[in-house]
């Protein structure tokens, strides 16, 4: 029986899966992030030690304890990539040449109310890059291209990569005269789920705003451009603070080098924060085009602070793809369709249960040259085997004889073939990823 929140995709949709994380993965190589796999369980207090999020962790212990032995209870299942990255870097730090740029495809646990594009298992495809002491901010410019790539390589809506800075909000909150900015940008970062009015009231009563403080907060949060105005309207404001003034210019560097790697690519939204305490400066969240109700599909962000070894900081830089909540979203509306429901390219028919042998000889010389291959399971009537092949959306029929012919059963073509040298379209070779 299903268990909530734990998908299991369909073969087709497996391939489809198959073929985003082989598209995300070679993106994530061409910019020059190498791959890293890390445990799954993390101590508990390394996986509380980062935000509010004790409420979603898994623990990990066995179900029958030796009498007297110590139970081994404060094992988490990680709920994200960033934090077991980060213990990575202090444990390894010796073995490691900065600035260190990975990427990581895993699963990730979370105890979260199971809805659609939200699950308790789920698959992310994390990059970050971290640093010894000081990391160049030209790496927080780098994360939204590399995104970028990885959306336009794939048959999705068009997305739109959302970008704020906690330098800025941090800092016009100081500016107003807010000393609790982290209780303001937890608050401010609750407005899509429950509104202006009631965020307005919330900064009041937990962050000690007036009226007209609240007020400001949300006006600074209503804008959201996809060019450098942002700045200026900031500043019309009329807040002044140094570290406002250091994340509008971190911002706009940000803004301006998207919009020359792709217009329209990245939008200033000076409303996001992200929920967790860790990110110290730059914050990505993602829209897609027509699923903007479900929420962030990738985010992200700048962090300082999360990881360090004695007087010795590793400040970092990152941002994650929801491959599960992408897919499952997409799958939920019926979004993506694929040529076949296996990988076969071809299926060698099958005289009789006599010559299996032969017809293996053949499919072994067609897997040979790297098209996939099966011989019909059983010696049926020609034209059952090739319903065999159509019902799966295999192409072609391979017919074995003194000269074998290949018959691409969709156009009905049929022509001689040798099995050392014929060779499929290169559109056949593989199963095909399209948007319905």
């Amino acid at each position: 029986m299903p268990i909530s929140g734990f998908p299991e995709w369909l073969p087709p949709q497996r391939i489809i899966e198959q073929q985003v994380l082989d598209r995300i993965r070679s993106t994530f190589e061409l910019y020059g992030y190498a791959s890293l796999e890390t445990r799954a369980v993390e101590p508990l207090d390394t996986l509380l030690s980062k935000g509010e999020t004790s409420k979603e962790v898994y623990l990990l212990h066995r179900l029958q304890e030796e009498e007297g032995a110590k139970r081994d209870d404060q094992l988490g299942l990680h709920f994200d990539l960033t934090v077991p990255f980060a213990r990575f870097v202090t444990e390894f730090h010796g073995k490691l040449q900065f600035p260190f740029k990975r990427y990581q495809i895993q699963k990730v646990w979370r105890g979260e109310r199971p809805q659609e594009g939200r699950y308790r298992e789920f698959l992310q495809a994390d990059i970050d890059v971290v640093s010894r002491d000081t990391l160049p901010f030209h790496f927080d410019t780098e994360m939204p291209l590399v995104i970028g790539d990885v959306f336009k390589s794939l048959p999705i809506p068009d997305a739109t990569i959302l970008v704020n800075n906690r330098k800025v909000c941090e800092g016009f909150y100081r500016g107003l005269g807010l000393e609790d900015t982290a209780q303001v940008l937890r608050t401010v970062d609750k407005l899509d789920k429950i509104g202006p009015e009631k965020v307005a009231a919330a900064l009041v009563e937990t962050a000690g705003a007036t009226d007209a403080q609240a007020a400001a907060c949300l006006a600074l949060a209503e804008i959201s451009t996809t060019d450098g105005s942002f700045a200026d309207r900031v500043r019309a404001l009329g807040v002044t603070d140094p570290l406002l003034d250091e994340g509008l210019s971190e911002l706009l560097q940000v803004v301006e080098t998207a919009n020359e790697h792709a217009p329209g690519l990245v939008r200033a939204e000076l409303k996001i924060a992200r929920g967790l305490d860790y990110y110290t400066g730059t914050v990505y969240e993602t829209q897609l085009k027509g699923y903007e109700r479900f929420g962030s599909i990738t985010s992200g962000g700048r962090y300082d602070n999360l990881a360090s070894v004695g007087n010795t900081r590793f400040p970092g830089v990152g941002i994650s793809i929801g491959v599960s909540r992408l897919l499952g979203l997409l799958f939920g509306q019926d979004a993506l369709t694929v040529s076949r429901s296996v990988p076969t390219c071809v299926v060698v028919a099958l005289p009789s249960e006599d010559e299996r042998a032969a017809c293996d000889r053949i499919a072994a010389s067609l897997r040979r040259r790297g098209i996939a291959t099966e011989v019909a399971p059983t010696a049926a009537k020609f034209g059952k085997q090739i319903q065999f092949a159509d019902r799966r959306g295999i192409p072609y029929v391979w017919f074995p004889g003194e000269t074998g012919t290949v018959k691409d059963i969709r156009s009905g073509e049929q022509v001689e073939a040798d099995p050392e040298t014929w060779q499929p379209p290169a559109a056949d070779l593989h199963p095909l990823v399209s948007a319905r």
